[in-house]
């Protein structure tokens, strides 16, 4: 990121004066909404066209039906994604991302891109120490 793309980021985030209790607090909703192990890898699915529940399913490793369910009612909740039923067809339910889920879309591809990066670097390290 450029210097002056940082200083705006910056500029819009952080309140003058600071106020680190405002700054703990939103970082802390933020990782409320999106983290944990398994909501972003279900976002990820979602946006790369799973809509529906076994489709999401299968596409994340290790996730239990049950953790699914769960996760897919708190992101529905907390308004990231929507669910819609076929009202033809109650056993059709499709998940869409929401247009708010979409407004951190770059947050996640800056972490896709820091968690390559870091990745690789790591590596690296590893097979320096093991000259």
């Amino acid at each position: 990121m450029d210097n002056s793309k940082r200083l705006k980021l910056v500029a819009d985030a952080l309140s003058n004066p600071r106020s680190q209790k405002t700054e703990v607090q939103a970082l802390q909703d933020t990782i409320y909404v999106i983290g944990g192990k398994w909501r972003l890898p279900i976002i990820n699915a979602i946006c790369n066209g799973n809509h529906r529940f076994r489709e999401i399913e299968r596409s994340i490793p290790g996730i239990t039906t049950r953790m699914l369910s769960r996760e897919l009612k708190e992101m529905e909740v907390n308004q990231l994604i929507k669910r819609t039923e076929d009202p033809n067809s109650p056993t059709q339910v499709q998940y869409t991302a929401t247009d708010y889920c979409r407004s951190f879309g770059d947050i996640i591809l800056e972490m896709i891109t820091w968690g390559k990066q870091h990745r690789a670097r790591i590596m690296k390290q590893r097979l320096l120490e093991a000259k």
